[in-house]
Order: C-alpha cells, then sequence, then structure tokens
C-alpha cells in the first residue's frame, strides 16, 4: 500500500494541473507504483494467492485505464507510457 508520503511526489509529477488527482495519468502511476510493490512482495512470498489475486485486479484496472487514455488522446497515452517505462 502506498502511504501519503509516497503518493504525494508520485501525484505532482503526472499532474495536469494543480488540483489534479483523478485524471487517467495519475492514476496509472500510482497504480504502477502499487504494481511494483505488490510484484516484489511477491517475489519474497510465492504463496501469497490473496495479494496474487490483488496484482492482477490491479493490473487489469490499469490497463483499463490506458486503453481508456489510448482512445481519448494518443498523443497522451504515448507520452504516459514512455515516461513509466511501460511496454505497449
Amino acid at each position: 500500500m502506498l502511504t501519503k508520503e509516497e503518493k504525494g511526489p508520485l501525484v505532482k509529477e503526472f499532474e495536469t494541473h494543480e488540483t489534479d488527482t483523478g485524471s487517467p495519468e495519475v492514476q496509472v502511476a500510482v497504480l504502477t507504483r502499487r504494481i511494483q510493490q505488490l510484484t516484489a512482495h511477491l517475489r519474497m512470498h510465492r504463496h501469497d494467492f490473496t495479494s496474487q489475486r490483488g496484482l492482477l485486479k490491479l493490473v487489469s484496472t490499469r490497463r483499463r485505464q490506458l486503453l481508456y487514455l489510448s482512445r481519448e488522446d494518443p498523443e497522451r497515452y504515448k507520452r504516459l507510457i514512455s515516461r513509466l517505462g511501460l511496454r505497449r
């Protein structure tokens, strides 16, 4: 889980305006950080199936957000995946 101290700089980096917390860029960035944390956790705890299910849900949520962004604004989508280092 992301703490407020971890989430703040992440939101600042990807926000589109100063009070932005819900744009697709911010949501995908937060989901990506949570996915990275869960992946690291699952490398140590391979039999934690509840966390594995949570990881799959996060990945599918991020995928839907990315699909929405690619449909609505392909340029923002390309910028976002290059900044996050995601494959597509």
